[in-house]
């Protein structure tokens, strides 16, 4: 029994990151100009991606005899850039968006590679967390691979 508490712990960790991802990724969403579809899309689908993410995390949570977690961190450690979101968006520029974000996914990343390997998950909990990090690890790239085509553009604002 105490292993499956470990297990549950670990899987109400990832759903409480998920969560705040799609908090972030939905004041992201609705703080862009609506100009900007390239970025509400990516924001929006990464929000999608999270929210599936949390529903399978919640269905093993269950399996296990688990209650699943509904919140999202409180200590404002992970995803720390979307707290004050239209003050960055009122002056920066893309680049410096898709940076913040960015960030929010090295949180993420971090977060999937040390439960992935500092519990003994059953295999097919660890087959679907190996697919969930193999996910946030592309997301956080595209979003690095965008940033970087920004370097050159001037600086303008997102929002109104």
């Amino acid at each position: 029994m105490a292993q499956n508490e470990e297990v549950i712990e670990a899987l109400n960790d990832l759903i409480v990151i998920n969560n705040d991802r799609i908090a972030g990724y939905e004041k992201a969403y609705s703080e862009t100009k609506e100009i900007e579809t390239d970025l509400r899309s990516m924001f929006n689908n990464l929000a999608d991606q999270s929210r599936a993410n949390v529903a399978d995390l919640n269905n093993l949570v269950r399996s296990l005899g688990g209650e699943p977690e509904t919140g999202t961190m409180t200590s404002g450690k992970l995803y720390r850039v979307w707290m004050d979101i239209r003050s960055l968006f009122s002056w920066d520029n893309r680049r410096a968006v898709l940076e913040n974000a960015e960030g929010g996914e090295d949180a993420a990343k971090k977060a999937y590679d040390e439960a992935v390997n500092a519990v003994a998950f059953p295999k097919e909990v660890m087959d679907l967390l190996v697919k969930q990090q193999s996910a946030i690890h592309n997301a956080h790239d595209t979003l690095k691979r965008e940033r970087d085509r920004q370097r050159d553009l001037p600086q303008y604002p997102l929002t109104t």
